[in-house]
């Protein structure tokens, strides 16, 4: 057998299974809509973000934070968005003194608050560090979402709100970014529904326009 007849074939039969799985996953899409809504209102209210993934999902973590951080198409004000994984240093110390199953929900109980949302994305569902995140953002009084691969699984069983996806890890990656960009995509819509209705509420009243959205609104003691 030679090295063509081995890969022959293999890209398409890749895209075939992307494309089974994300047809599939239109099940989905007023689920990720409601995220969307849901997501938007409580960062416009001052509320913060923590997403956190491991390998894979991990880059994706940190995809879905810089959409929310800088922008996603439209300009907009910058919301608080943290990827856990990311924290390079906090990570490792944790790690080191703690264990790392505890590397995603010290961070929580460092930073989580109460109405705030933690996303945490996993192609198994079951892995240590993601299950001790949602106990610990429970223990917060934060929301936890988990985004999965096949379902029922460990972590969207402990999470508040979980969408599963069937199909291999990689697919399973590939439509966790297609989802990101789907939330943000509604993320970005409520804003600027909500930033033309202050500028015609301003427009009306003569006023001079306002400090953007969220500044006030992170007016929290505990940040």
């Amino acid at each position: 057998m030679t090295a063509s007849t081995t890969v022959h074939g293999r890209v398409r039969e890749h895209f075939g299974g992307l494309e089974r799985v994300l047809s599939a996953a239109q099940r989905h899409a007023d689920h990720l809509e409601a995220w969307g809504i849901d997501l938007a209102e409580r960062l416009r209210s001052g509320a913060r973000v923590l997403i956190a993934g491991n390998g894979g999902s991990a880059a994706e973590a940190q995809h879905f934070a810089a959409e929310l951080v800088g922008r996603y198409r439209e300009e907009r004000p910058a919301f608080s968005a943290l990827a856990l994984n990311a924290e390079t240093s906090s990570l490792t110390a944790i790690g080191n003194d703690y264990g790392f199953a505890e590397v995603f929900a010290r961070q929580v109980r460092a930073h989580g608050r109460a109405g705030d949302i933690v996303v945490l994305l996993s192609t198994s569902g079951a892995s240590r560090n993601l299950l001790e995140a949602a106990r610990a953002a429970r223990q917060v009084g934060a929301v936890s979402w988990a985004m999965t691969g096949p379902g029922p699984n460990p972590l969207s069983s402990i999470c508040d709100d979980a969408i599963c996806v069937d199909g291999p890890g990689p697919h399973v990656q590939e439509f966790q970014l297609a989802a990101v960009h789907a939330v943000c995509e509604v993320f970005d819509a409520v804003c600027a529904r909500h930033a033309a209705s202050a500028a015609r509420a301003r427009s009306a009243a003569g006023a001079e326009p306002a400090v953007h959205e969220g500044s006030a609104a992170r007016e929290r003691s505990a940040r």
